[in-house]
């Protein structure tokens, strides 16, 4: 029996979502985007003091925890929330928060 086996998938997708929103860069990015609906890296780097490679790395988290996705409209990626995955969180933190 390995480890993943005493864990619900629940518990794994909060654990994912919460390591991804371990930074306050990435909760600072996710208010933007939430505030903004979509914005490309380079607007993002305006509102945030981190160089445009620190900003790509949080943006790369967050899309690889499913949180925001980027959608090419060249020459830029746009990003925005996944909102069903955003709405998923909201719901496996709330279930978390309220044991």
């Amino acid at each position: 029996m390995s480890d993943r086996d005493h864990y619900t998938e629940n518990h794994i997708q909060a654990a994912k979502f919460c390591k991804a929103l371990a930074h306050p860069a990435r909760i600072t990015i996710i208010r933007l985007l939430l505030d903004k609906d979509h914005c490309v890296c380079g607007d993002i780097v305006k509102e945030i003091p981190l160089a445009q490679p620190t900003v790509s790395q949080h943006l790369k988290e967050l899309k690889k925890a499913g949180i925001i996705q980027g959608n090419i409209t060249p020459p830029h990626v746009k990003y925005c929330i996944n909102k069903e995955n955003w709405e998923h969180l909201r719901q496996t933190l709330k279930l978390f928060l309220d044991l």
